[in-house]
């Protein structure tokens, strides 16, 4: 990685123009990972991982990768940084298409929760995953198109006259259809494309999930470049600071085994096979330590911190912010502390991340929502609940959250990529 911040932010850039699902942000990190010697490990195999060892396991959408400590995993735990693959947006249906009027348009069914009225007069595109047989067997190919192939137009001033004063208030079924095309060529002329892309037939097709992404480039934006705008910033940005990190320190192994996690399905519960509530994590980490009891014993001596964007204060919505905790842009990482328990943030798991950013010589700032705007969710609460390890949860602050084109600062990247290093490394112990 390159280590300035304006060099961070690039190579992130680089990332989440490759990034437009949540299987191809897997795919990258895995190529990333797997350029830098990290072995593939299958679930089905016999794991033998000796100290020092880089590995990386995927399940669906969602990768965990590591590097085996030099200790004994029961006695010096695991370092564990946590975030997820997925984001809000629009997924084909499976029998989609549509004519109206003359043209013909496919209905996408919403995930998660976008800001719906972002993807309305942008010029979209279809990423996403085929399933093709061969020889008898099934595999999955994963395609994209960056070319613009659709639109969600919204209606004209004059025919929604009060747009201006009530609010854009689409109706989610009836006005987001995607618009194909004049020329009735439809559902069955994108998959013969999608397959041709990927050097397929299409009569080898048995299954497909068909994605909606912007494939507008991530860019630097005002006067002095200080924000960086692109899509799917929440929460690949994240993902993106947590492969750094471990690659940052893949070269200097120490006692404590190294957890990279990235999840699918975050936006929609995570309640998944390979979701965070899923048992993913923790057979992970039961195989590495050798058993049960071994597993058991390293739960004390290790911890997570969990990344996800965290709410910047906004200069023309001030008033949705707590008084006191009001992160900006380009300020630093955020500590995200919420009294429900809706993140895992605590008093000495906070210390531990102040004393990481100490260490990493990185600011720090601080996020708690408001009484009357209740927070959003993160896999933190859910990860720690299930294995029963101490957690942090944190992020960088961030514009439009779930919009089509979200914004950040374009310097607190480095910053998040080296206080995880921190964490990863062993440098801060872990808290009494």
């Amino acid at each position: 990685m390159n280590g300035t911040p304006q060099g961070a932010v690039r190579e992130l850039m680089d990332f989440l123009d490759s990034c437009p699902t949540a299987h191809w942000a897997v795919r990258r990190v895995a190529d990333r990972l797997g350029d830098a010697g990290f072995v593939p490990l299958d679930e089905g195999a016999p794991w033998r991982v000796s100290p020092g060892q880089r590995f990386l396991v995927t399940r669906g959408a969602s990768v965990i990768a590591g590097i085996a400590g030099t200790g004994h995993v029961a006695e010096h735990g695991f370092r564990i940084v946590g975030a997820h693959t997925d984001f809000p947006g629009f997924r084909v249906k499976p029998e989609p298409e549509i004519v109206r009027e003359g043209i013909t348009l496919l209905s996408a069914e919403i995930y998660g929760g976008p800001i719906l009225h972002t993807w309305f007069d942008r010029d979209l595109s279809f990423a996403g995953t085929l399933v093709l047989e061969n020889a008898g067997r099934l595999e999955r190919k994963l395609f994209l198109f960056r070319e613009p192939l659709c639109r969600i137009s919204s209606a004209a001033l004059h025919l929604d006259r009060e747009v201006n004063s009530k609010g854009f208030l689409p109706n989610p079924e009836e006005h987001t259809p995607l618009m194909l095309s004049t020329s009735g060529k439809g559902i069955e002329h994108l998959l013969t494309s999608a397959c041709g892309s990927v050097g397929a037939d299409v009569g080898a097709l048995r299954g497909w999930s068909i994605e909606v992404w912007d494939p507008q480039p991530a860019s630097l934006c005002g006067l002095t470049g200080d924000f960086l705008c692109s899509g799917r910033i929440d929460n690949l940005a994240m993902c993106h600071a947590a492969m750094e990190s471990l690659l940052a320190g893949s070269g200097d192994p120490g006692p404590e085994t190294r957890l990279v996690a990235l999840f699918d399905n975050e936006e929609v519960g995570s309640a998944t096979r390979h979701g965070a509530a899923s048992p993913f994590l923790q057979t992970v980490m039961e195989r590495l330590a050798g058993g049960r009891e071994e597993t058991f014993r390293s739960l004390a001596p290790s911890i997570q911190v969990s990344v996800d964007g965290a709410h910047a204060v906004h200069p023309n919505y001030s008033g949705k912010h707590d008084q006191g905790s009001r992160p900006a842009l380009n300020g630093g990482p955020v500590l995200k502390m919420n009294g429900s328990e809706k993140y895992t943030s605590s008093d000495v798991t906070a210390a531990y991340f102040r004393a990481c950013a100490m260490e990493a010589h990185v600011r720090v700032q601080h996020y708690v929502s408001r009484n009357d705007i209740p927070c959003g969710s993160t896999i933190g609460p859910v990860t720690a609940a299930r294995i029963g390890i101490l957690s942090v949860d944190a992020g960088n602050p961030m514009l439009s959250m779930h919009s089509v084109r979200e914004m950040a600062g374009a310097s607190d990247h480095a910053g998040m990529i080296a206080i995880l290093d921190v964490h990863l490394r062993g440098k801060v112990p872990i808290p009494v």
